[in-house]
C-alpha cells in the first residue's frame, strides 16, 4: 500500500476563482488542499455530432512563469499508434483503485494541470500536480454543477469523481482512440477540448438494465517532452 502525503503538514491558502468574477473562501481543515480553478461552462454547446473525431494537433504553451516548456505537437495517427497513452490510462486506473496521490500527481500535465468535469455541460475544475497529490485525502467540497435531475452536486474529488470513474474502471470496458464511444443517449455527445487527443473508456452496461447503465469517461492527454500526461477528463452517461 502506498503511503499518502499528510496534508496536515502543509500550510495552504485556498481561493477559488470563478470566471463570473466573484470569489469566495473555502473552509480550511487538515485535509484541505490548494483550491482548483473552477470554470463556469454551462453555456458551452457540444457540436451536433454523436461520435466526434478530433483531427487537430495539440500545440499548447505553458502559462507558468516557472516553466518554459511547451506541449509536443503530435498527429492523430501518431497518437493512436503510440502505446504510451494506454499505459497512462492503466496507471490512472491503478492510482484510483489504490488511492495513490503520488502516482496520480505524476500523471497530471505539468503545464496545464488536469481539467475534471462531472456533467457534460457543467463546470470544469482544474487541478495542478500539487493539488492532485492530495485529492484522495482532501474533504474540500466543490460545486460540480447540476445533475440531469436538476439537483446540484457538491462534494470532494474523492467523493464525486473517483466513484464515477471506478464505475467504468472496475468493469469490463473498451478503449477507443479519438472517438466518443457511448451507449444509447437522448443528447449529442462531443469532446469539447479542441486540439487535445483523447481516449474513450467505455462500459457498455448490463442487459438486466437494458444497458442503460452504460458509462463513458473521456481521457484527454497532452505530450510534454515526448510523454503523454492527463489534460482533461469528463464523463457521459444515460440521461432521461
Amino acid at each position: 500500500m502506498h503511503k499518502r502525503i499528510n496534508p496536515v503538514a502543509l500550510t495552504i491558502l485556498c481561493v477559488v476563482v470563478v470566471t463570473s468574477g466573484c470569489t469566495f473562501q473555502l473552509s480550511r481543515n487538515p485535509a484541505s488542499l490548494p483550491t482548483p480553478t473552477i470554470l463556469i461552462t454551462s453555456t458551452l454547446t457540444p457540436p451536433p455530432t454523436l461520435v466526434a473525431t478530433n483531427t487537430a494537433i495539440a500545440t499548447l504553451i505553458s502559462t507558468s512563469s516557472a516553466s518554459s516548456n511547451s506541449a509536443t505537437q503530435i498527429s492523430l495517427a501518431d497518437f493512436c499508434a503510440d502505446h504510451q497513452p494506454q499505459a497512462l490510462i492503466n496507471n490512472f486506473k491503478s492510482a484510483l483503485q489504490t488511492s495513490n496521490g503520488s502516482l496520480l500527481a505524476s500523471l497530471v500535465s505539468p503545464l496545464h494541470g488536469m481539467d475534471a468535469r462531472v456533467y457534460r455541460n457543467e463546470r470544469i475544475v482544474n487541478y495542478d500536480q500539487q493539488q492532485a497529490q492530495l485529492l484522495f485525502d482532501s474533504t474540500d467540497k466543490i460545486d460540480w454543477g447540476a445533475a440531469p435531475s436538476g439537483l446540484e452536486t457538491k462534494g470532494s474529488f474523492n467523493d464525486v469523481i473517483v466513484p464515477a470513474l471506478l464505475k467504468v474502471f472496475n468493469k469490463d470496458y473498451t478503449l477507443t482512440c479519438d472517438q466518443v464511444q457511448i451507449g444509447g443517449a437522448t443528447y449529442k455527445a462531443a469532446w469539447p477540448f479542441a486540439g487535445i487527443n483523447f481516449y474513450s473508456v467505455y462500459f457498455a452496461g448490463t442487459p438486466n438494465n437494458n444497458n442503460l447503465d452504460w458509462r463513458t469517461w473521456l481521457i484527454g492527454m497532452e505530450y510534454v517532452k515526448g510523454q503523454p500526461y492527463l489534460y482533461a477528463i469528463m464523463q457521459f452517461f444515460w440521461e432521461p
